[in-house]
C-alpha cells in the first residue's frame, strides 16, 4: 500500500490528484491523510473529490472517505482502466483543467480511446488555463508521444464556473523520455484574448493590446487573437499567450479576469511574467515544470528540462513520485532530471 501524508510539502491538492492518478496506473492501493492540511479550507473539495471519483470509475476501483471535507481516504484502484466516453461534473467553478490533467495521465494508458467531457471553471486563479492546457501542456506532452486534444465547448469563470471541455485520448503502451536542454531563439508568439459577454467594453481589444505592447517594447512580435464570447453563464474573460523557440520550446502564461481587475492589468502581468520566464533561459514555463514530473517520472528514459524557477509545487512533485514510483528525480540547480521507471500499461 502506497501511504502519503498529505501535509508534507506543499500540503495542497496536488498531492492528492497526483497520488491518486498515479495508484490509479500501478494498481497499488492508497492511503493519504492529513488532507490538503495547508490549506484554508482542508480536506477534499469538490474538484479534488471529482478527481478521486472520476479514477475509481475509470479503473472499477472503490474509495473510503470519498465526501466533500474528507481529510483522509482509502483508494483501491480496479485491475483494468477502461477508455470510455465519461461525463463529469464538479458543480462549481472548482479548475476543470486540473481534474482534465489528473485524468490525462490516468487515460494515456486506458484499453482503448477516451473521451473526457468534463464541467467546472476553466479559466481562474492559481490554475493553468484550459488554453494553456491546449496550446502548451498538449504539445509539450506530444513529443513524448502522448496523443491527446482539447475542445472548449463553452467557457468558465469564477464564481459560476459551468464550463465545458471535452478531452480526448488515445491510448499509448508506453511514452518516451523529454529532453528540452536549451531555450534557442523565440520564433514566434501567439495567443488568445477571450472576453465573455463584455464586447462593448472592448476587453478583449485592451487585454491584447496591452500584452501586445509590452511585448513589443521588449521587441518581441506577438499574434493575438480576440474571441469574443456569448455562451458563458456569466461575464468575464481571459488572456493567454505563449512563445515557440526554434528548439521546439513552448513557454506560456495567462491571466484570468475578475471584479476589480482592469483589461490592461492582465495585458501587463501576462507580458511580465512571459518575459520573466524566457529571460530566465528556461525550456518550459512555471506551469509546465510540475505538470511534466509525472509523465517523465513513467517514461523509457532520462528526462531533462530547464525550469525558470524552483517552486513548492516542483518539490512537492518531485517528491511524490520519488515516494510512489521509484523514479530518481532530482533538481540540479534550475535542470530537472528524472529517470524514468519505464511504465508500460497495466495488462500489455
Amino acid at each position: 500500500m502506497i501511504r502519503i501524508d498529505g501535509a508534507t510539502k506543499a500540503g495542497s491538492g496536488t498531492i492528492l490528484r497526483l497520488a491518486v492518478a498515479l495508484s490509479t496506473l500501478l494498481g497499488d492501493e492508497l492511503h493519504i491523510w492529513n488532507i490538503r492540511a495547508r490549506r484554508d479550507k482542508p480536506g477534499l473539495r469538490p474538484q479534488h473529490l471529482q478527481v478521486l471519483l472520476a479514477c475509481a470509475q475509470m479503473c472499477d476501483g472503490t474509495a473510503d472517505g470519498a465526501e466533500v471535507g474528507s481529510k483522509e481516504i482509502v483508494y483501491r484502484p480496479g485491475k483494468r482502466i477502461r477508455g470510455d466516453v465519461y461525463r463529469w461534473d464538479i458543480g462549481t467553478a472548482g479548475s476543470t483543467t486540473m481534474l482534465a490533467t489528473a485524468l490525462l495521465l490516468v487515460a494515456c494508458f486506458a484499453d482503448r480511446p477516451s473521451a473526457l467531457e468534463m464541467s467546472g471553471g476553466l479559466f481562474q486563479d492559481f490554475a493553468p488555463s484550459a488554453h494553456h492546457m491546449q496550446y502548451v501542456l498538449l504539445p509539450t506532452l506530444a513529443k513524448m508521444g502522448v496523443n491527446a486534444s482539447i475542445e472548449i465547448k463553452r467557457p468558465g469563470y469564477v464564481p459560476k464556473g459551468n464550463g465545458l471541455i471535452v478531452m480526448k485520448v488515445e491510448p499509448v503502451t508506453r511514452i518516451s523520455p523529454l529532453a528540452l536542454t536549451e531555450q534557442g531563439q523565440v520564433s514566434r508568439i501567439a495567443g488568445i484574448s477571450l472576453s465573455s459577454h463584455l464586447n462593448k467594453e472592448k476587453v478583449s481589444q485592451r487585454m491584447a493590446t496591452e500584452c501586445q505592447r509590452r511585448l513589443a517594447a521588449k521587441h518581441y512580435e506577438s499574434n493575438i487573437e480576440l474571441l469574443h464570447d456569448s455562451q458563458a453563464s456569466q461575464k468575464g474573460a481571459a488572456l493567454s499567450v505563449w512563445a515557440e523557440t526554434h528548439t521546439g520550446c513552448l513557454i506560456g502564461a495567462d491571466r484570468a479576469g475578475r471584479p476589480g481587475r482592469s483589461s490592461e492589468e492582465i495585458g501587463r502581468f501576462v507580458a511580465q511574467h512571459l518575459l520573466e520566464d524566457l529571460n530566465t533561459g528556461a525550456t518550459v514555463d512555471r506551469h509546465l515544470a510540475d505538470q511534466l514530473i509525472p509523465y517523465c517520472a513513467l517514461a523509457h528514459g532520462t528526462s531533462r528540462y530547464i525550469i525558470p524557477q524552483n517552486t513548492e509545487h516542483v518539490e512537492t512533485n518531485l517528491w511524490l513520485v520519488r515516494e510512489i514510483t521509484g523514479a530518481r528525480a532530482e533538481l540540479d540547480g534550475k535542470c530537472i532530471l528524472i529517470d524514468g521507471i519505464g511504465y508500460q500499461r497495466r495488462g500489455s
